[in-house]
């Protein structure tokens, strides 16, 4: 049987020290902040980046480059016979396809999975690529049920403010303002490839309480009923951690009996979408 190396990047959430515990590799997402370059979880901590980005520091996205991803992969596989590479959703970075033409030199050896999971959904895919390696399966099958698997999840996320999509261009300055005048709270999802409007509220309980019932539709009309053996929760949030433990209570109470992982949400999304965040997950277990 092949012996299997998983590799994914910071944007599931898993920490380099997190990495080494299970066994796997994360690639650290790159930043340009102030046209100075930083690394998420190396050189770029949660607590420095919100530091910087409520300075307004200039902060763009960027992805590994194909050297740091071709290392990794040559480094590895001297110990291992294949690679399952599981990169953010294509839909919200180009380093999912860059690592999908960087694979074609590998015949076969790396398999990258474009499943359109980000924060806390890609870090279950993970997991679940963990597992399966347990079940026997090689790469390439562990690709294929991973991508046939993308649309077993659901991701809803409550702005704090508009400022930092209007900042990066994704709204208008006039809806930004009229947003801030009404004290809107935009509910986002992400169902495959892009982040999308999904409702607005207009108060923060409002805002909770259509992203509890918008997980449990999806889990009882979606992922085939809301219960604990069948679909994880999880969730996550942007640097404001009191409000998400608060959060969290809520839907503890909303869903009893499961067991909800937390984590703060990934860099890439955070810089677009500001401080005070709060994100609710499910994916249908494989």
């Amino acid at each position: 049987m092949s012996k299997i190396a998983i590799v994914t990047d910071s944007n599931s959430g898993i920490t380099q020290a997190q990495a080494k515990e299970m066994g796997i590799s994360v690639l650290p997402m790159p930043f340009m902040i102030d046209e100075e370059t930083f690394y998420e979880d190396i050189t770029l901590s949660q607590p420095e980046f919100y530091e910087k980005l409520m300075a307004g520091a200039a902060v763009v996205t960027s992805q590994p480059t194909p050297e740091s991803v071709m290392n990794l992969w040559d480094e590895l596989l001297k110990e291992y016979d294949e690679i399952v590479h599981i990169p953010m959703s294509s839909g919200l970075s180009g380093s999912c396809q860059s690592a999908v033409m960087l694979s074609e030199d590998y015949d076969g050896k790396v398999q990258v999975v474009n499943n359109q999971r980000i924060s806390v959904t890609q870090r279950q895919s993970v997991l679940d690529a963990l597992e399966l390696i347990g079940r026997g399966m090689n790469a390439a099958e562990i690709k294929d049920f991973l991508e046939k698997d993308k649309f077993n999840s659901s991701i809803y996320i409550m702005l704090d403010t508009l400022y930092y999509l209007k900042k990066g261009g994704r709204i208008t300055p006039a809806a930004a303002a009229l947003g801030t005048i009404l004290k809107l709270k935009p509910v986002l999802q992400i169902q495959g490839e892009k982040l999308d409007a999904f409702a607005k509220a207009r108060t923060v309980s409002q805002g909770k309480t259509i992203m509890i019932n918008a997980i449990r539709n999806d889990m009882n009309n979606r992922f085939g009923g809301a219960a604990p053996d069948n679909i994880c929760l999880a969730m996550a949030y942007t640097y404001d951690l009191k409000a998400a433990e608060q959060f969290r209570e809520e839907v503890q109470e909303a869903f009893p009996g499961f067991d909800i992982y937390m984590d703060p949400l990934s860099l890439s999304v955070s810089c677009h979408i500001g401080p005070g965040a709060l994100a609710v997950t499910c994916c249908k277990k494989i």
